[in-house]
């Protein structure tokens, strides 16, 4: 017994071991007691309950379970406090808690409790403190929560609420913090709510809320710090009375269906910090008033419909960290007062129509870690705005027109994990000093001018996830390593160059975490190395058309099982198919995505008191920026090449055309029955067509054409319901075109033609059999029975016509019908 301990704080210890608390004695003086940040397991602890005089217990941030005991109220009459947040309690919370009438504060948040919100709480009315957050309540909010009119905090958030929201709430007019945010709920945002006087920070996120955001709270609502109401469906504008609350500290709008103009009354709100409207329908110009926030650190506009210019203002906003406006009409220069913004780290103006010169003040800002400018229009030298920025980690300026050579000063930016300058019009050397990026993940230089060959000091780039150098003037032999060290490379591609030499032997030393490979339209020779199958087994794309490789197409391939992409097309490969690709078992079935696309993420940020549940585009510090980017793939698709991006998992096939194979087409080509196009045209291919390649269901482009195949076109090829481009022609092929299903839509005779043997539709020469059939189909049975019925009257009438003349037989059959009238 420890008779005159009235304080007890053990809180943030780490106790582990059970015995540790049970051996506590009696406590019949306590009045404060804290376990708060330990390990206590197991069921609620009973020398706690014997501690009656208790009115202050935490019991937070352990790992408690089971139910509340019902005999808390009895055990512990005085509690004024009762926080057992963060445990792993379970059941309903019980409702002997209305008899603790001293209660002031309850914090049950993050547990496992269920069976919804219970009306006693209502009745509780010393309440000012209610958090039942983050658990597995469900159902509806009491309209009796209105009763509590001494209630401070209300936390209901993430519990899996469906109702509507009580306008009652509106009476809690001393309710300060109010989050109510990830449920269900529906209907509208009550205007009674406007009588809640003391607001401070209100969270309503993540629901099915709809209709319009009441103005009136903004005017009724003079303490307001924080409104976060993203993720709905409120409609119509933005109030704004928005204007009146000039204590706001962050506003967070976005992904709803709001519409209109950003209200220059926003200029009003000198306190904000956080901005974000993005993901809505908000159209006009950014109000040059916004220059008035000075300390806002976040603007996010983007996903809207906002036109016009950065205006030149947005210079006076010398706190902003973040400036995001991706995805909308915006055109025009950049004003040159950006290079203000001394604090920004993250710039994101791609997707817009921006044009002009990149200030080249922005080397200014020094402490930028994320830019994106891409597919906009502009233009100027890339080495004079950057490659100087040391904290630079993160640079996209992809599907502009820059110009210009990458410098020296690049080897600066020594943190730089992605570079993404494609698709524009740099050009000359690239320098060794590019080497010097250590911390590069992902490199895309494609679709340039760069020219000469690539730094033999290339693979001191140990972090390189991507690379695309394809569509330069690149030449010589790919770069060797004199390391054994295996490299993280997943995507390799080097295609559109003038690259040449053996196939790279790097690959197999250092590459066996490949898993897309281009060498096409290059000049590469020689032989496949067998290796391939077992050095780089990742691998789900391999592409080397347009080549000068030669020999066999090695077996070693079919090793490769989740290979979905093989072009080997335009080459000089001899021999065989061979039958053992039954076994590229990616290609036996629709393989699940392969790429993540995170144009689209949620991450919390904790701001105040208030977890606030935002969508951002700025990468958070903790994920890698490559999940920006999917991979991507040439494919000569239904007759031209095409970019593959945002649905290459879903391509699977193979493409062997304008080589010098010979033989059969193997049979177990018609296991793969997820290819999606079968490309083996212009070889020396010969026999028949695979009787079963009706059972390639997904296939959507076939060509065969220009070999030496003979036989008639199976029956099966009838079957393939997707299949939008055939191409059989040039061949040596005989008998009937099979009809039905999709093939009645491939109306042009081209894709049978130099087929001497061929007949029918289509084409105009008419099957010999199909003429004799002509008269019974397809509607010969129809003219027989004609022919019968005209007989057998024509018969009739020779018949009765012949007994007609005969008197007698005439004179009864005029009797016969007399009596027939008289009837």
């Amino acid at each position: 017994m420890l008779p005159r301990i009235v304080h007890f704080d053990l809180g943030a210890n780490f106790l582990t071991n059970p015995k540790d608390y049970l051996r506590f004695s009696p406590m019949p003086t306590v009045t404060f007691m804290s376990l708060y940040l330990n390990y206590l397991t197991g069921s609620f602890p009973e020398f706690i309950l014997e501690s009656s005089d208790v009115t202050y217990l935490d019991l937070s941030q352990n790992n408690v379970s089971g139910p509340i005991p019902y005999s808390l109220p009895e055990k512990l009459p005085n509690l004024k406090y009762l926080n057992l947040s963060v445990n792993a309690f379970s059941g309903q919370i019980p409702a002997s808690l209305s008899k603790l009438g001293n209660l002031q504060d309850l914090r049950i948040v993050a547990n496992n409790l269920t069976g919804g919100i219970p009306d006693f709480l209502g009745s509780m009315s010393q309440l000012r403190v209610l958090e039942l957050g983050s658990n597995l309540l469900g159902g509806a909010i009491p309209s009796v929560l209105g009763q509590l009119q001494m209630l401070q905090r209300l936390d209901l958030k993430s519990n899996g609420l469906v109702s509507t929201i009580p306008p009652q709430l509106g009476n809690l007019g001393n309710l300060s913090f109010m989050d109510l945010s990830m449920n269900q709920l529906t209907g509208v945002m009550p205007p009674a709510f406007a009588g809640m006087h003391k607001m401070r920070e209100f969270g309503m996120s993540s629901n099915k809320l709809t209709g319009q955001i009441p103005p009136s709270l903004f005017t009724s609502w003079p303490e307001l710090i924080v409104f976060t109401a993203f993720g709905n469906s409120f409609t119509g504008k933005i109030p704004s009375e928005l204007g009146k609350a000039t204590k706001l500290d962050i506003l967070y709008l976005f992904s709803n269906n709001l519409t209109g103009s950003i209200p220059v009354e926003l200029g009003e709100l000198v306190s904000l910090s956080q901005l974000d409207l993005s993901v809505n329908w908000l159209t006009g110009p950014i109000p040059s008033s916004l220059g008035k926030l000075t300390r806002l650190r976040r603007l996010a506009l983007f996903f809207n419909l906002l036109t016009g210019t950065i205006p030149p203002e947005i210079g006076n906003m010398t706190a902003l960290e973040v400036l995001d406006v991706n995805t909308n009409h915006l055109e025009g220069e950049l004003p040159t007062t950006i290079t203000s913004l001394r604090n920004l780290q993250y710039l994101a103006l791609f997707d817009n129509n921006f044009s002009g010169p990149l200030p080249p003040c922005l080397k200014n800002c020094t402490v930028l870690v994320r830019v994106r400018l891409d597919q906009n229009q502009f233009t100027g030298d890339i080495s004079e705005v950057f490659g100087v920025h040391p904290s630079l980690d993160f640079l996209d300026v992809s599907g502009n027109q820059l110009t210009g050579q990458l410098s020296h000063d690049w080897s600066q930016c020594t943190y730089l994990t992605i570079l993404s300058i494609n698709n524009n019009h740099l050009s000359g050397n690239i320098p060794a000093a590019l080497c010097g990026l250590t911390s590069l993940q992902l490199l895309d230089l494609s679709n340039n001018h760069f020219i000469g060959e690539l730094p033999s000091c290339w693979w001191k780039l140990k972090a390189l996830v991507f690379m695309d150098v394809s569509s330069n003037i690149f030449w010589g032999k790919f770069p060797a390593s004199t390391s054994l060290d295996e490299f993280p490379l997943q995507s390799l591609h080097l295609g559109n160059n003038s690259f040449s030499g053996d196939f790279p032997s790097v690959i197999e030393t250092c590459c066996r975490k490949l898993i897309t490979l281009d060498l096409g339209n290059n000049m590469f020779f020689g032989s496949i190395p067998t290796w391939i199958g077992a050095s780089v087994p990742l691998l789900r794309v391999l592409s080397l058309p347009s080549n000068s490789f030669s020999g066999v197409v090695p077996s070693e391939i079919s090793q490769l099982s989740n290979l979905q992409v093989l072009d080997m097309s335009n080459n000089n490969f001899t021999g065989f198919i061979p039958g053992t690709f039954r076994n590229l078992l990616s290609m036996m079935k629709q393989m699940s995505p392969w790429t993540v696309e995170s144009s689209e993420r949620h991450d919390v940020v904790q701001l105040s008191r208030i977890s606030i549940f935002s969508r951002r585009t700025e990468p958070p510090n903790n994920r890698s920026p490559l999940n920006e980017y999917r991979d991507r793939v040439n494919i000569f698709w239904k007759g031209r090449e095409q970019t593959f991006q945002k649905t290459i998992e879903l391509m699977t096939g193979i493409d062997l055309s304008s080589n010098l194979l010979a033989g059969d087409i193997p049979e177990e080509l018609t296991y793969l029955q997820g290819l999606r196009f079968l490309n083996l045209s212009r070889n020396h291919l010969s026999g028949n067509i695979p009787a079963s390649i009706g059972s390639l269901e997904l296939l959507e482009f076939l060509d065969l054409s220009w070999n030496e195949l003979s036989g008639a076109i199976p029956p099966s090829i009838s079957n393939l319901p997707y299949l939008g481009m055939l191409n059989l022609s040039n061949n040596h092929l005989t008998g009937t075109i099979p009809t039905g299903s999709q093939l009645q839509t491939l109306v042009d005779p081209s894709i049978y033609g130099n087929n001497l043997g061929l007949c029918g539709f289509p084409l105009s020469t008419h099957c010999l059999d199909e003429r004799s059939q002509d008269h019974r189909r397809p509607g010969s049975d129809v003219g027989l029975c004609y022919s019968v019925i005209l007989g057998v009257v024509f018969g009739f009438w020779l018949w009765f016509g012949a007994l007609f003349f005969l008197e007698p037989w005439r004179v009864s059959f005029s009797h016969f019908l007399d009596k027939l009238c008289s009837k």
